[in-house]
């Protein structure tokens, strides 16, 4: 494959190419979920519809159910340009990663394919991914210092051998350099990856960030810990969002930075924005039936649209302006079902201050609702669902109550349209 090849793959790609995230979607294929290392923040739960995070999936498919999964979602998604493997375990701990990239090269010789790993065996298979058309390599690494490495990671899995403490952040951090420098070398493009963890690595991501990008790496993503209950770094705070702006833009200064990724689910699918696997869910697994509609548009009778500003499902926890996402519920006033999620770009409304531009796309994203639920709303967006006819409720506290209250509201505003 030739440079210029590589780098209209590039221009396509929405997790290396801001530009792109808006105009090509990408996928996720489910199809590694053994993992070689044991990450303090990571708990990887599969059938998990709710949570929108690395690590989580409804289904595990094989390979072939992989393939056949792409070819129902392209005809529904024609600007699929991406295929991914991340997991919910780390792609290069399973034969079944190279299976699977074997059989989308055969079947979509057009698409472009990328995987993310934790490194560990990167140094033993770049070559093999790269002659199987990989030109994308996300590693995730948080630390080039095994005194840091060792409070983030419990456990290593080694030539057969269990590791922990300083001998397993070695190793990692060992494989880890070669394998950047390994994928670089053989023309791949490397994400690296580095989680924010403010108790922990904050001060030290500036040299891990000049380290990578003296390897090779091409861009620089620093994401938030999530702190995600049944892990070690369960009680840990993520960082606020402040903090990761100023963060990205001192390493900025010695590497590009990535600031619009949504942390996205191992079985994503659709653009960043708009995380569309809820609709997709069981096919490849049960077998791709005939097309249906969106999830989200699938309403029983008597329910309503509710959107929430919410980053968690548990609270209403944002204003209309600053939501770090939207969550949409199909709710009769009794009962609730979540349908999906949509992941606004704070960051660049930070970074770039266009917050009317903001507010338009936060007005786009909901269209379709009958109700949004928020701490707070301003003049402007206040006008404009008005005019397409969305009901505005301030809230604050426990979602359900919100979503619920919303509906019954809303239901009896409605009545007389033929609800």
């Amino acid at each position: 494959m030739t440079d210029d090849e590589t780098l209209r793959m590039l221009s396509s790609h929405p997790c290396y190419n801001e530009e792109a995230h808006r105009k090509y979607a990408r996928m996720h294929l489910p199809v590694a979920p053994r993992c070689n290392i044991q990450c303090n923040y990571c708990n990887r739960k599969y059938d998990c519809s709710n949570e929108s995070r690395p690590g989580v999936t409804s289904d595990i498919l094989s390979p072939k159910e992989a393939a056949d999964k792409i070819a129902y979602v392209r005809e529904r998604i024609p600007e699929l340009k991406v295929i991914g493997i991340a997991g919910p375990g780390d792609a290069l701990a399973n034969e079944s990663t190279f299976e699977t990239l074997e059989l989308v090269k055969e079947r979509f010789p057009d698409l472009t394919l990328c995987i993310s790993t934790n490194g560990l065996m990167l140094p033993e298979y770049a070559q093999r991914l790269y002659d199987l058309n990989v030109r994308f390599v996300t590693v995730t690494m948080n630390a080039c210092d095994p005194s840091i490495s060792e409070k983030i990671y419990s456990t290593v899995i080694w030539d057969g051998k269990r590791l922990t403490g300083r001998p397993a952040a070695e190793k990692l951090l060992e494989r880890q350099l070669e394998g950047i420098k390994k994928s670089a070398d053989l023309g791949m493009l490397v994400k690296v990856n580095i989680v924010m963890i403010p108790e922990i690595n904050k001060d030290h991501i500036p040299e891990l960030v000049r380290k990578v990008k003296s390897l090779g790496a091409h861009i620089v993503n620093i994401l938030p810990l999530i702190p995600v209950e049944g892990t070690k770094f369960a009680d840990l705070r993520a960082p606020t969002p402040e903090e990761r702006k100023r963060l990205m833009d001192e390493c900025s200064v010695d590497a590009k930075m990535m600031r619009h990724c949504k942390q996205c689910r191992a079985d994503a699918i659709g653009m960043l924005s708009d995380d569309r696997s809820a609709e997709f869910t069981g096919c490849g697994k049960k077998g791709c039936g005939p097309a249906k509609e969106r999830v989200s548009d699938i309403m029983g009778k008597g329910e309503v649209k509710v959107a929430v500003a919410s980053s968690d499902g548990e609270s209403i926890d944002g204003g209309f302006g600053n939501t770090e996402a939207f969550r949409f519920y199909a709710s009769d006033g009794e009962t609730a079902r979540f349908l999906r999620e949509v992941r606004m770009d704070t960051d660049s409304q930070l970074s770039l201050g266009k917050h009317a531009d903001h507010v338009s796309r936060s007005v786009e994203a909901i269209k379709g609702s009958d109700v949004v639920v928020v701490r707070e709303i301003g003049h402007r967006p206040s006008d404009e669902l008005g005019r397409l006819g969305i009901i505005i409720k301030i809230a604050k506290g426990d979602a359900l109550t919100a979503i619920l209250k919303a509906a019954s509201d809303a239901k009896r505003a409605l009545s007389g349209k033929g609800l």
